[in-house]
């Protein structure tokens, strides 16, 4: 079990005053990478430990503990999609990968254990994360649940969209907003982690501390980001084919988010005078912005959010690059 971070003191207190009177469904939103599951594990930890410390911590020591840290503790579920629960890389049989979704099965499966008295006499706790990953059928069987709650049974929805929830699901759930921490907070955690030039780690996504370390440690991308970033500043001598074929081992979404950052600069440098992703590009960009169009650069904005939708999927990945690179050229052609 991973301990509460820095940034998340206020919420971890705010989630005791709410313990007197609980709600069946607590929805926790908030950006990606900010660690809104640890603070989920925790909390559910917490609700199951036999002695919590006065702040709530749950004590590590008692056997309710022991079964948590051990993923084994009769009172708790996690339910999430088979692609965050194997190791990576690791395949389904027949070389079927593993899904990204959290299916109807999942949540079925659930109907006996909220039926079910609690092991230890108290609460029974499941949480679903990202709750946005379940489909549609999934969606609707959660929600036969929630209309028909059991005593002492508490649902954790940890979700990065809840604009994407099922508005039933949303009535149903208290909401919980966990906000992203500071920039002072996030770079000094990220420097304690031994990561180099944390500020511009923390920039580089969207200041998500989780985020920014995990790229830091795996270097995923770094190699391919440098070559994109290099290529996007020079738009005019940008050979898009070439470089499409250079990133074509790079997983897609990567691509897309560098490209969603960059433009984002761009259109704010144009309109504020300021960026967000890319401080050290700030002169570069102000002067690119100058020469596009903002409602040319706003279709592309949306062209890059449809994009994403696939990126998982492409049936092309070269060609779907391609498409991405072309466009992005053509805004200074024009």
């Amino acid at each position: 079990m991973k301990p509460l971070y820095p940034w998340q003191t206020e919420s971890w207190q705010a989630l005791q005053g709410l313990r007197a009177r609980l709600p069946h469904a607590l929805l926790l939103k908030g950006a990606q990478g900010i660690g809104k599951l640890d603070l989920a594990l925790n909390f559910a930890q917490a609700m199951l430990c036999e002695r919590p410390r006065a702040d709530g911590i749950p004590c590590q020591e008692c056997n309710s503990c022991h079964w948590f840290e051990q993923d084994s503790h009769p009172d708790f579920r996690l339910i999430q999609p088979e692609a965050l629960s194997v190791e990576d890389g690791e395949e389904k049989p027949g070389g079927k990968k593993p899904s990204r979704e959290i299916s109807v099965d999942q949540i079925r499966d659930l109907s006996t254990f909220a039926n079910l008295s609690a092991h230890c006499g108290g609460y029974r706790v499941v949480l679903i994360h990202p709750t946005e990953a379940m489909n549609n059928n999934a969606a609707n069987s959660l929600l036969k649940t929630l209309e028909e709650p059991t005593d002492k049974l508490l649902f954790l929805l940890v979700t990065h969209k809840p604009q994407q929830l099922l508005p039933t699901i949303l009535s149903r759930s208290l909401s919980f907003a966990l906000h992203t921490p500071t920039r002072g907070a996030g770079a000094a955690w990220l420097a304690q982690q031994g990561v180099e030039n944390p500020e511009h780690a923390l920039a580089q996504t969207g200041f998500a501390p989780l985020q920014a370390l995990d790229w830091a440690e795996s270097g995923e991308g770094a190699e391919e980001r440098g070559i994109l970033l290099g290529a996007i500043r020079h738009p005019a001598k940008m050979d898009a084919l070439a470089l499409a074929d250079s990133l074509q081992r790079s997983a897609p979404v990567f691509v897309i988010h560098c490209l969603q950052q960059w433009c984002h600069d761009l259109a704010s440098a144009k309109l504020a005078g300021s960026v967000r992703y890319f401080p050290d590009q700030t002169a570069e960009l102000v002067k690119l912005s100058n020469g596009i169009s903002t409602a040319a650069l706003m279709r592309f904005q949306k062209e890059l959010q449809e994009a994403r939708r696939a990126a998982f999927h492409p049936l092309n990945p070269k060609l779907f690059l391609e498409s991405l690179l072309l466009a992005y050229r053509q805004l200074f052609a024009a």
